[in-house]
């Protein structure tokens, strides 16, 4: 597994040969008017030319998928996302339910498998204020077991996909402990000490945290991760444009 940082939620994953990109955010910085106001700090280290697919945790906020990342959706042959993002998005956007897969091919004959998971982007009871989001699972035979946790910012959805999914080797959280006026001072997505324990239920191998920082509404970012996974050697913590390989 390739996996390479290009800023906010957005990175590219190559894995079993099928390039994947998480959340297209490419605009500049600049201020969205939605809801409370959220604002870009800084833009994205570079545009993918392509992607096989697109995992899209959802499509209701900017900071996830933003003007640029719509016209990316648009060359892309497959999206996968919740319910409600294939109804509003239509073309290319594929709904993955809860524990439901679907089959890429793989370049060398084998298949890589898309599972969409559970993913609560806030405290119990507000997804009417926030919306659906989903993660993602992707596993195949002599690949990695990598999760992908979209904008989840509960442990016990993460003790769920465990309890379902069994050991990951890579886990990708959104992290940040983004929180806006909706919901005061309620996190949004996971903090760093949560990221820390959803590494440690999920038995990960193998950490990369994304969605920590370029926006304004991130209460906590690098240094916050560095302390709340010291001493685990499996973090890769990366600046925007650069990879590591898994």
């Amino acid at each position: 597994m390739d996996l390479t940082y290009i800023g906010g939620p957005t990175a590219t994953i190559t894995l079993g040969g099928v390039h994947l990109v998480t959340d297209p955010t490419f605009d500049p910085p600049g201020h969205y008017p939605v809801g409370s106001g959220l604002t870009k700090t800084a833009g994205p280290a570079f545009v993918p030319e392509r992607a096989d697919v697109v995992l899209l945790s959802h499509d209701q906020h900017p900071d996830n998928l933003d003007t640029s990342g719509r016209a990316f959706l648009e060359q892309a042959p497959l999206v996968l996302s919740t319910g409600s993002a294939a109804e509003r998005l239509g073309g290319a956007v594929r709904a993955v339910p809860n524990w439901t897969a679907v089959e890429v091919e793989r370049p060398d004959g084998g298949m890589l498998t898309i599972t969409g998971v559970p993913a609560q982007h806030g405290p119990d009871g507000t997804e009417h204020l926030v919306g659906e989001v989903t993660g993602f699972v992707l596993s195949g035979e002599g690949l990695p077991v990598v999760y992908v946790s979209g904008d989840n910012a509960s442990l016990d959805v993460v003790r769920l996909i465990a309890g379902r999914v069994g050991r990951v080797d890579v886990a990708v959280l959104f992290a940040g402990a983004a929180r806006t006026k909706l919901l005061g001072d309620a996190d949004l997505t996971l903090s760093s000490a949560a990221a820390a324990e959803a590494a440690r239920v999920l038995g990960a191998g193998a950490v990369v945290p994304l969605h920590f920082e370029q926006w304004e509404h991130f209460t906590q970012g690098r240094e916050s991760l560095r302390e709340a996974f010291a001493g685990f050697e499996g973090l890769h913590l990366l600046e925007p444009g650069e990879s590591v390989t898994l």
